[in-house]
């Protein structure tokens, strides 16, 4: 494989903010970032030329929040990330419920083709998804990315031991993710 400037597709809720259990992050006060140090977002800028949030928000669909509510959360992740010297592309989210199955939400690839279509030097075979769902693995692997799974400890015994086997790499966070880059790509970037 060659990755030379390869994209990353990230998950949001559980991977660049905490996740709010049983709820949706509704506005700026309640998005909270894991990273303790935002300059790690400076790290993945470095070696990615194309970052690029990939997020299920079905809390619009519940009627919980609309999408200027999302809009602002998103400006202002995308505000402290540069502000650490770091950068996000684009980011895409779907709104829909999950029972409607919608094209656009992970599993499913449609927030990935709209990406192509903004992108077209994507190459999916040369780019990484990192998310903490077996939704997010699954979207990578349809597409034949590379995968890693966030295992942040809030997935069961039965579904880290399944996600284990299925994504790529596992790490416990960006952090871990970010450490081990070079490693993992050492051999793949020319």
């Amino acid at each position: 494989m060659h990755f030379k400037n390869p994209t990353l597709f990230l998950d949001r809720d559980g991977v660049i903010n905490v996740q709010k259990r049983g709820g949706y992050i509704q506005n700026c006060a309640e998005f909270q970032f894991l990273p303790k140090d935002l300059t790690i977002f400076k790290k993945i800028s470095e070696f990615f030329g194309t970052i690029l949030v990939v997020t299920n928000q079905q809390g619009i669909g519940k009627g919980l929040m609309n999408e200027k509510d999302l809009e602002e959360i998103h400006n202002y992740m995308i505000s402290e990330i540069k502000e650490a010297g770091g950068h996000i592309t684009k980011v895409y989210f779907c709104p829909d419920l999950a029972y409607k199955n919608p094209p656009d939400r992970k599993p499913n690839i449609g927030m990935a083709l709209k990406a192509k279509e903004d992108f077209p030097e994507i190459d999916f075979s040369k780019s990484v998804m990192v998310g903490d769902s077996d939704t997010d693995i699954e979207f990578g692997k349809r597409l034949g990315m590379l995968t890693v799974w966030i295992d942040n400890g809030e997935s069961s015994d039965k579904k880290r031991a399944l996600l284990s086997k299925e994504a790529d790499y596992v790490f416990k966070n960006l952090e871990g993710f970010v450490a081990n880059l070079d490693l993992m790509f050492s051999d793949k970037r020319k």
